[in-house]
């Protein structure tokens, strides 16, 4: 990864400018142009170096809830049950894990009440239980890079 590319992710993990024209603002703060940055981005994504470029709600502060779950998925049913548990709008993301609890993810709900909802609804058609493990505290880790 090269300097310029360092410099970004580091703007990038400060805060996004709200105006008009955030990229340009972010462009010129580290001497780009404004399609040179979207284009870094672009490829930051494209190759796996960024997994996501966007906002992260707190649904909490929204009104809604957030938990993270889990599920032993057998080997055999686990791109299956993947599919299904994506379908749901309230799942964030979902990861595979070496771990006897093998695939995770994140649900976010706009009301609390409907946490529970998802879960069972999960339950119902996978057949196997959600293990719900929601958030006791919150840290935020940022990644600075050596630019």
């Amino acid at each position: 990864m090269d300097h310029i590319n360092k410099q970004i992710i580091n703007m990038l993990q400060k805060g996004f400018p709200i105006c008009d024209s955030p990229y340009q603002v972010v462009a010129e703060q580290i001497g780009l142009t404004e399609s040179d940055l979207l284009e870094r981005i672009k490829l930051l994504l494209e190759t796996g170096v960024l997994s996501r470029f966007g906002p992260l709600y707190h649904a909490e502060q929204m009104g809604g809830a957030l938990t993270l779950a889990a599920i032993k998925a057998p080997k055999q049913r686990f791109d299956q049950i993947a599919k299904i548990v994506n379908n749901f709008p309230e799942v964030a993301h979902n990861y595979e894990r070496n771990h006897e609890l093998n695939m995770w993810f994140v649900i976010a709900t706009d009301v609390p009440e409907r946490l529970t909802q998802v879960i069972e609804e999960i339950e119902k058609k996978i057949e196997l239980p959600v293990y719900n493990m929601p958030k006791i505290n919150e840290y935020f880790v940022g990644l600075k890079l050596e630019a």
